[in-house]
């Protein structure tokens, strides 16, 4: 009898989505910067370990595309909190905005590959690509404009995200699709 493996894509998006609502939170404008311990305790809990942990059942099941993305942006909650607690008085002005880029270069070349996957991945990808871009840009300019911009774009990505949670988990509950996500044809 062949053991089926769980589907570890709903807890690494769960945790992604979380900790994105709240970060996101203070990028918004809802709430001040001391909310910042919160956002913290989430990144190295939820959205680094549990997205980490995500990543490395992802690879058991020969899905490379979720292995690197999960392990990667679990690795990004890490990186984020660690500056946050230890470095960013350290940073030379304008490279958190660099920070932000490349990690938006990664998640345009990951939104590339969604693109054979479904369209709930697809759109978590490109508005997360987008919050990258406009949280980046906010750096640089130092305009607060664009990072509440920036902020609002994160939580539609977290909210993306719950739902392709949600969709992930629920069908596999289930057994069949309960919320689409819109798969790839394949030709």
């Amino acid at each position: 009898m062949e053991r089926k493996l769980s589907n570890p894509a709903p807890l690494g998006l769960a945790g992604f989505a979380f900790t994105t609502w709240m970060l996101s939170m203070i990028n918004a404008g809802w709430f001040s910067a001391a909310g910042m311990g919160d956002v913290l305790a989430l990144a190295f809990a939820y959205g680094g370990t549990a997205q980490i942990i995500a990543g490395v059942l992802e690879y058991p099941r020969g899905n490379t595309f979720g292995t690197t993305a999960f392990v990667s942006y679990g690795a990004f909650w890490w990186s984020f909190a660690l500056f946050i607690e230890f470095f960013s008085a350290k940073v030379p002005e304008g490279f958190l905005g660099w920070y932000l880029f490349v990690w938006g270069v990664f998640t345009f070349y990951l939104w590339i590959g969604s693109l054979h996957t479904n369209r709930a991945l697809q759109l978590v990808l490109l508005a997360l690509w987008i919050t990258y871009l406009l949280l980046a840009i906010g750096e640089w300019s130092q305009m607060v404009l664009i990072t509440r911009i920036g902020g609002y774009t994160g939580l539609i990505t977290a909210l993306l995200a719950f739902y392709a949670s949600a969709a992930e988990l629920i069908n596999d509950t289930y057994g069949h699709i309960v919320l689409p996500t819109h798969p790839h044809a394949h030709a």
